[in-house]
């Protein structure tokens, strides 16, 4: 019997991990145990980014990446007292409460949104929630006539109940956004002035009225791994999973002439500073790749903080299944990257802004804007939408091929 000279024998592989073994873990499922997704997080780091990569492309083409545009129609001065928002009256900022925006400059900043590339608009507005304002009509127009327009709409207006979350679905509202930021354990450490009960509540109420739910976290708000784990776990044992999951990254910027969401002036911003920390590429990837693998129909969105990481740590986190950015000036008060034909916000990012920096690294990478009212959202487009924005494509479509199902695939 012929032997192979040692060096090029093939070692045995490993045997699938725990979670892996009785199941194919590339089907959607509500019933994670949180050491399960533990076992999925703590993996090699290459490992982890090519299970998440094939699971993305059993439930999305992997060239397609949504384009968003948030917009902050009401800054500062919000009663909250999260400790890593500088828009919170709690603390010292640089950011200046305004009143909100009238109509017709959000509807201008919509077009503009979608003459570079846009395909969901989303407004934030910085206050507890929505009660009894009677702005909420204003924003009731606003999405009505940005959906209008054919783009996906989103709004993050905070805690809203469920008469409030109906008239909403009624105006055309895409997504809501409403964020857990971190595990149910480390959520009492960020803020007091709202529960992660709150949260939960408002996120029923979206669900119930027929909108997608848009609910991620935050890395970098002293939450340890564990905390990371427990958010995810969280989100994937919802009743149904978020149509949309952000990955923010906590951005603390001291000084300078930008205002910024994550700033100087907040606790949490405060103490990295002066810890000398910050969220690394790395946490990144794993966090992204986790989600996916454990929400594999979602969205996973590369949110603040992505202009942080080179264009090659941003290339990963798409590699590990990321398939949504946001693009324009800021979001809410934080910079990022501008339009393609805008100059940058600061002297490091002025040369890459110059040429485009998001246009260019989707040509170098190979990707393309995603479509809206395509894959999670193609039941959401209301019926008055510009329909010459995109075309629906049914939920599996690929390049132009309709697949029945995902495929299995164990590791």
């Amino acid at each position: 019997m012929l032997r192979l000279p040692r060096c090029l024998r093939v070692a045995p592989r490993a045997p699938p991990a725990p979670w892996a073994q009785s199941r194919h873990f590339a089907v959607v499922r509500h019933d994670w145990k949180r050491e399960e997704i533990g076992d999925i997080y703590h993996q090699p780091l290459l490992e982890l980014v090519f299970q998440a990569a094939s699971v993305h492309r059993q439930f999305f083409d992997p060239k397609e990446v949504q384009q968003s545009t948030l917009l902050s129609i009401k800054t500062g001065g919000c009663g909250e007292n999260c400790g890593y928002c500088s828009q919170s009256q709690s603390f010292k900022t640089s950011v200046k409460p305004t009143h909100m925006m009238k109509v017709d400059e959000v509807l201008e900043a919509a077009r503009k949104a979608k003459d570079a590339g846009s395909t969901r608009f989303c407004m934030g507005t910085a206050w507890r929630g929505v009660g009894q304002k009677n702005s909420f009509q204003h924003i009731l127009t606003m999405v009505k006539e940005v959906s209008g327009m054919g783009m996906e709409t989103c709004c993050t207006l905070g805690l809203l109940n469920a008469e409030q979350a109906k008239q909403l679905k009624d105006a055309g509202l895409t997504a809501y956004n409403h964020n857990l930021d971190t595990s149910p354990e480390h959520y009492p450490n960020i803020v007091s002035t709202r529960t992660y009960a709150d949260r939960l509540e408002t996120l029923a109420n979206v669900r119930e009225a027929g909108i997608s739910v848009c609910c991620g976290g935050i890395l970098g708000i002293a939450e340890t791994q564990e905390d990371r784990i427990g958010l995810i776990h969280t989100l994937a044992t919802l009743p149904e999973h978020p149509e949309s999951v952000p990955i923010n990254a906590l951005v603390p910027i001291e000084g300078g002439d930008v205002a910024v969401s994550f700033s100087k002036g907040t606790p949490l911003g405060d103490r990295q500073i002066k810890m000398g920390t910050a969220v690394t590429w790395r946490d990144m990837v794993r966090s992204i790749a986790t989600a996916r693998i454990v929400m594999p129909q979602s969205m996973v969105r590369l949110s603040a903080g992505r202009m942080e990481f080179s264009q090659e740590a941003q290339a990963m986190m798409f590699m590990a299944g990321a398939n949504s950015i946001f693009t324009g000036d800021k979001l809410l008060t934080t910079a990022n990257p501008k339009f393609s034909e805008e100059t940058g916000w600061a002297e490091e990012l002025q040369r890459r802004c110059a040429v485009g920096f998001d246009a260019a690294m989707f040509e170098a990478l190979g990707l393309r804007g995603k479509k809206p009212f395509t894959g999670p959202t193609a039941h959401l487009r209301p019926h008055w939408a510009d329909r010459a924005v995109g075309s629906e494509l049914p939920m599996g479509t690929v390049q132009g091929t309709t697949v029945s199902g995902p495929r299995e695939v164990a590791f």
